[in-house]
């Protein structure tokens, strides 16, 4: 079977896959239809770049440069794995006129590398350390998908999204926490065609591998994380081994771990399925297969958890109560399972998502605010919109997105023509209920639902 991470099989002409797939990238942004020779991961990104309004054409922004950017990484996990990215990737992009860049979980570069007139090249469409590389602002590219899918990735020259990177190949693997399993970023190597081979693949998947062994050298004793943010399907880590749930599994998971003591039968479906009459039976079936996937660790009567569960909505929660919202941001990697409808499980993630907006609000740090209106689930935070532009400086040319922004905003909920600056102008106009915001405010219950919540890939 073809590996389908691989940019192309053996044998394959890479001038004859370039002119086919610029002519389906090109027949795509016309029509939105895609057909082989593309593969279904490059499309499938293609189409995530396309609904996030990703450039077809044009630079990565910058996000971080300067003390804020040398700040950042060195406080950042994967500062530790540098000295192994460098003897198994260093010298093999230095040599060969690849370039080894390290990103963090948003895609912001932070380390990037190598051949000197490749860096040249390079700049010209900002590959550069603090520039936002992920798919939502830079399209299909090796570091933006891997950290999409979670899965290591080659993207060979035309299967990027945008034209200006389609001169360019790249591999790239995501690294996770090796206690948590939370992703923590990736590591690539971009250079020319000739790294559209196995190998390369192969090379940054080892090197990923040799990363996190190296971090977990100085990981506490193992435990068991669950982590769930952003993730229609949650990530079980058990001393060190990593286990994707079903949904309905997440759910139960999730609400067994924020009630220790344990539920009762009734007491779960309750949570789990609300005021629907459900059998007893189906919820019994549910808890008899997430047995066989977790063994000793789910107990019944009442039903619990036999050792403690961290979740990662636990660390969130930890972080704000000690007034540290940037940590908390940066943990926060989206709604609570955005798509389950379990009672319980919604209860939960609205709460946080309000939380968690409250102390940026409070906060007033235009870095915190802005990458909160850039996700998918802040995009149409009017509250958020306006608050940013309020704590930006009055002749900050910073000013221009946000106070476009909340022009849109307001004119979408019905308020075009009021108030864009000033304390709370927007108070209360946030994401739809339900979609990792809130619900729109009760003196407004007719407020427009501007636009459905995207949910970022979390296979």
């Amino acid at each position: 079977m073809v590996n389908p991470w691989l940019a192309m099989e053996a044998g394959a002409d890479p001038v004859e896959r370039t002119r086919t797939v610029r002519r389906a990238h090109t027949a795509f942004l016309a029509d939105g239809t895609v057909a082989a020779p593309v593969r279904p991961v490059v499309a499938d990104s293609w189409r995530r770049s396309a609904e996030a309004h990703a450039a077809s054409d044009g630079a990565a922004p910058i996000e971080l440069d300067g003390a804020a950017l040398r700040a950042y990484r060195e406080a950042h996990p994967l500062a530790r794995a540098m000295p192994v990215f460098r003897e198994l990737l260093g010298s093999f992009a230095q040599d060969g006129a690849h370039l080894l860049a390290v990103c963090d979980p948003q895609g912001r570069l932070l380390w990037v590398e190598g051949h000197p007139g490749v860096r040249r090249d390079a700049e010209r469409m900002n590959f550069v350390a603090g520039a936002r590389w992920d798919e939502r602002h830079a399209g299909t590219n090796a570091p933006g998908t891997a950290l999409a899918a979670d899965h290591a990735v080659q993207i060979f020259a035309t299967e990027h999204y945008n034209r200006r990177v389609q001169r360019w190949t790249c591999a790239a693997a995501p690294l996770h926490d090796p206690r948590t399993g939370r992703l923590l970023g990736a590591v690539d190597i971009t250079g020319g065609d000739h790294l559209a081979s196995p190998h390369s693949l192969a090379l940054v998947q080892a090197t990923a591998r040799a990363a996190e062994a190296h971090l977990a050298a100085g990981v506490p004793a193992p435990g068991v994380f669950l982590s769930a943010l952003g993730r229609d399907e949650a990530l079980l880590v058990v001393d060190g081994e990593r286990l994707r749930l079903g949904r309905r599994h997440s759910e139960i998971m999730v609400l067994l771990a924020r009630h220790p003591a344990g539920l009762t039968g009734d007491q779960l479906s309750l949570l789990l399925y609300g005021e629907r009459e459900m059998r007893a039976v189906t919820l019994r079936a549910e808890l008899s297969r997430l047995r066989q996937l977790v063994g000793a660790l789910l107990h019944s009567r009442p039903y619990r958890l036999s050792r403690p569960v961290e979740t990662d909505l636990d660390v969130v929660e930890e972080q704000l109560t000690a007034g540290d919202a940037r940590s908390a941001l940066g943990t926060y990697r989206g709604p609570l399972l955005p798509l389950s409808e379990a009672p319980g499980v919604r209860r939960l993630r609205e709460a946080l998502a309000d939380r968690m907006r409250g102390a940026l609000l409070v906060a007033r740090d235009p870095e915190l605010l802005r990458e909160w209106s850039r996700t998918p689930w802040g995009e149409d935070d009017l509250e958020v919109a306006e608050a940013l532009l309020d704590s930006l400086p009055a002749h900050s040319p910073a000013r221009t997105g946000p106070r476009t922004a909340a022009h849109r905003l307001r004119a979408a909920y019905g308020l075009a023509g009021g108030p864009v600056e000033g304390p709370r102008a927007g108070a209360g106009l946030r994401s739809p209920a339900g979609r990792g915001g809130a619900p729109a405010p009760a003196e407004r219950p007719s407020a427009p639902r501007v636009a459905t919540f995207r949910q970022p890939h979390r296979p």
